[in-house]
């Protein structure tokens, strides 16, 4: 997942290859809403990946790896 500050926190899904965007597409108004979502799709939360996130977002954008069940990723595919 990619999230990059817009007007909200955009956020684009891309596959494992880095490059192919998912269909869904993602605008939030709470950057809270970014660690909840990154632990929704199995992201680990560690301190460091917490503060990771962190300096992420103070910079406007940045990304992390989601380990998406199948039924997550799915939802994801559908347009």
């Amino acid at each position: 997942m990619h999230f990059m500050l817009r007007d909200g926190w955009y956020c684009q899904f891309l596959e494992e290859d880095l490059k192919t965007p998912l269909p869904r597409k993602v605008t939030l108004d709470d950057p809270a809403k970014i660690y909840e979502m990154a632990e929704r799709g199995g992201y680990k939360m560690t301190l460091e990946n917490r503060q990771s996130i962190d300096r992420a977002i103070e910079m406007g954008r940045g990304s992390v790896w989601l380990d998406l069940t199948q039924e997550q990723y799915r939802k994801l595919t559908k347009h």
